[in-house]
């Protein structure tokens, strides 16, 4: 399918790794001017240079924490302008005892999955607003409609951040920008793999993969009977984020396996 963003301008918030890298990847094979930010900057530029050679584009790194005003400001003057933007955020530890969650790690979770992507998309919407044309996607959790209580800090935030993209997206669809969301489920990824040691934790586990495993299939019941790669995501987002997605406004889009028991 030609997604009709060819030589459009994308940056991608998050994109070294998992989801993002993932649908970096499907961005830059439909011939975008791509544009990726994290953290990790050896991973980064490598995550750049591999998708430049493999798809022909130009991919530009940008290192930055985009939780921080600091990293956002580096977003902002490297990428001043772009048509296509979508974020994600590395996912947040789980929590055991939810009585010991305390304020500093809901200031956290906060600033991290609700402030920095609506601060990203306050500073580019006047921008695509002028150019009448713009596609915003937040890769969030399907957490932030399936309440889970050893993922306090990934479901609230994000259930603010899909109400205010919901009251925003009504807003700014007449000038031709969309805003929708969506809420992944459980994903085999390199950021889901650097928690299984603190999810063990959470759970008083044995800290063996097998046992890690065993108990996360058994109290997490995914119809479709498996675990996820990026990439089962990232062909909805890069649709998203293309002309083809022109009456798709504030929506929520699950993938989950069938996880999440709801008509809505």
């Amino acid at each position: 399918m030609d997604l009709q963003i060819r030589g459009k301008k994308a940056l991608m918030a998050g994109g070294s790794a998992g989801m993002g890298r993932a649908t970096a990847e499907r961005l830059a094979e439909a011939g975008v001017e791509l544009y990726i930010s994290a953290r990790r900057e050896e991973r980064l530029r490598n995550a750049a240079k591999e998708m430049s050679d493999k798809y022909g584009t130009t991919v530009t790194p940008i290192v930055a924490d985009s939780s921080t005003e600091e990293g956002r400001k580096a977003l902002f003057s490297a990428c001043p302008d772009p048509d296509i933007l979508a974020i994600t955020i590395k996912p947040p530890a789980p929590n055991g005892d939810f009585l010991e969650v305390t304020p500093e790690m809901w200031r956290d979770s906060i600033d991290t999955a609700l402030i920095g992507p609506i601060e990203i998309m306050r500073n580019y919407i006047p921008v695509m607003k002028k150019k009448g044309w713009g596609r915003i996607v937040n890769i969030a959790t399907f957490s932030a409609k399936n309440p889970m209580i050893w993922r306090l800090m990934s479901g609230p935030a994000r259930s603010a951040l899909i109400n205010y993209t919901a009251s925003v997206s009504r807003e700014i669809a007449q000038h031709g920008v969309n805003i929708n969301n969506i809420l992944p489920g459980m994903f085999a990824t390199e950021g889901a793999e650097e928690l299984m040691e603190t999810y063990a934790e959470a759970f008083g586990l044995e800290k063996s993969e097998e046992v890690i495993i065993a108990h996360f299939m058994e109290h997490n019941k995914i119809p479709a009977g498996f675990q996820a790669v990026a990439d089962d995501m990232a062909p909805m987002a890069a649709l998203l984020c293309s002309p083809l997605s022109r009456f798709i406004v504030g929506q929520n889009i699950v993938i989950d396996g069938g996880q999440h028991h709801s008509l809505f």
